[in-house]
């Protein structure tokens, strides 16, 4: 559970957030935030609500795969951040206005 517990606090401090901030965004006081990243075991239905706010989705990723996985993920960083192509992440508005840049 740490790990995951880590990768929350991870993502939330990439998007600039504050623990306070998780009461508009999932739902959940600031203390019932704080306590989920110290001490760990929320719920289910807690852990749903918190991947949520932070624009992400619990995923299960078979052990065997996991490296695959994380394989492809750090490609689209690497992608992401360089100046080559543009990825859905760096603009999620690409192509709505009808424009293709």
């Amino acid at each position: 559970m740490s790990k995951v517990l880590a990768q929350l606090k991870a993502r939330r401090k990439q998007l600039g957030l504050k623990q306070a901030d998780m009461l508009l965004r999932a739902g959940i006081s600031r203390q019932q935030y704080q306590q989920l990243e110290s001490k760990g075991n929320p719920r289910l239905d807690t852990l749903e609500l918190v991947a949520k706010g932070l624009n992400s989705e619990l995923v299960l990723v078979p052990q065997d795969k996991l490296l695959a996985v994380q394989a492809v993920l750090e490609g689209l960083n690497k992608t992401s951040a360089s100046s080559g192509p543009k990825v859905l992440a760096d603009d999620p508005w690409q192509g709505m206005l009808g424009n293709d840049e």
